[in-house]
Parts: C-alpha cells; sequence; structure tokens
C-alpha cells in the first residue's frame, strides 16, 4: 500500500513535462498523510494548460452521504476498474500525484521498520491516481483521490508486497486522457517501476510514525 509520502517544494520541473500550472499555493511536506490536501494534475481541454490543484487525500465515492466513507487512500491497480468507489474515476477521472518520495513499514520480528524509498537522483515524479467530487456527503462539495498501488518491483520485494504505480513520463498523458478508458490500453502501464535500479531504500527513524512530525529528519536515513 502506500499511506504516508513526501512532496518538496520543488516540482516546477515535473510540472513543465506534464504542461501544467499551479492553481493553489504547495508547500513541501516530509510527512503527508491521510485527509491531507495533496498535490494532483488533471486533464485539461485541448490548447489548455493542465492545472495542479489540491485534492484531499482519501477517495469519496459521488454516490456517498456519509463523509466517513473517504477514507479509500489506496486502489489495487488489478481489481479497481470493477469496483463501485473506483470504476467510474477509473473511466473518467484520473490523475497524477506528485510526490519525491514515500514510505513503506518493514516487518521486522514484533515491530515495523519505516524506509524511504525515492529516485537516486532525487528527482520529483507521479503516482497514477483516481479523483472524485462528491457533492452529497457535506454541504460544500468535496474533491478526494486516491493512490493506485501494484505489486512490488525488485527494490520493493524485500520490504513490502505492494507499491505505489510511479509512472513513466512517457505514460503521463495516456494516463492523463479521459478519452480512453479501456483497462487494455491502461493496464500495461499500471505494473511495478521497471527501472528499480534508478532508486534507492533506506530506512528511517519511527519518527515518521507520526504524521504531526513534518521535518527533514524523517528522511534522513537511520544511523
Amino acid at each position: 500500500m502506500c499511506g504516508r509520502y513526501v512532496r518538496l517544494e520543488k516540482i516546477e520541473d515535473l510540472l513543465k513535462v506534464l504542461n501544467a500550472k499551479l492553481t493553489s499555493k504547495v508547500t513541501g511536506s516530509y510527512n503527508i498523510a491521510p485527509s491531507q490536501m495533496v498535490a494532483c494534475v488533471r486533464d485539461a481541454p485541448e490548447n489548455e494548460h493542465r492545472k495542479c490543484t489540491l485534492l484531499k487525500w482519501g477517495l469519496l465515492p459521488p454516490w456517498a452521504k456519509d463523509a466517513s466513507i473517504g477514507n479509500k487512500i489506496n486502489a489495487r491497480a488489478e481489481t479497481m476498474a470493477g469496483k463501485p468507489s473506483f470504476r467510474s474515476a477509473f473511466k473518467k477521472r484520473r490523475c497524477l500525484v506528485v510526490a519525491h518520495g514515500y514510505y513503506e513499514w518493514k516487518r521486522e520480528g514484533k515491530t515495523k521498520q519505516p524506509y524511504y524509498i525515492r529516485f537516486k537522483d532525487h528527482r520529483p515524479f507521479a503516482f497514477a491516481g483516481l479523483w472524485e467530487r462528491n457533492e452529497k456527503a457535506t454541504k460544500e462539495p468535496i474533491e478526494s483521490c486516491t493512490i493506485v498501488t501494484t505489486g512490488p518491483n525488485a527494490l520493493m520485494e524485500p520490504i513490502h508486497h505492494r507499491m505505489p504505480v510511479i509512472l513513466e513520463p512517457s505514460d503521463y498523458d495516456r494516463w492523463l486522457d479521459s478519452t480512453v478508458s479501456d483497462p487494455i490500453t491502461l493496464n500495461p502501464i499500471l505494473g511495478p517501476y521497471r527501472n528499480n535500479e534508478e532508486m534507492e531504500a533506506y530506512p528511517v527513524s519511527t519518527t515518521v510514525n507520526s504524521p504531526t512530525n513534518n521535518r527533514v529528519e524523517c528522511i534522513q536515513p537511520l544511523t
């Protein structure tokens, strides 16, 4: 799964690749947790810039009348096209969730050791995501999102049996294209990140276990 991740302030290079413009102030965070507002890029009409906006992490389906249902922080790539909570978003409302790295916990005996996973060159990247707009659960509409997960690559296998879908830049347009809804076309890009030698994973302090801790120490290697 993906339950905590990192986004630093410098995302301009990635937004240029995506032809996207910021519509909200995006600040950095070393410990992004579910229910927080996260930076996402969505499709735009032809000849317009895509927009990077803030959505609540934890997808709330449009039919839900209770906001407590909106805790779906992950959607499994293998099954989401047929799940009631995700199938409409999979067809029409896909997004990219901007990140610099993420955390995963490896079980070691009776404890869990947090690891930080990122690209070795520290570049920003994008998780595959889905988004929805709900106008029934609260007085004000809620726009929310979820991060798509898949099986692990060679780097992640010793740590956890799932990982978020990290898209190749060459697949951004296909994922965001709302005119494409066929799973046969989309599923091939939803596997584990292939070039795992570009990535690194290392243990970090359990400081990250609490989402109230949001400082650089969260991503520093454990000594």
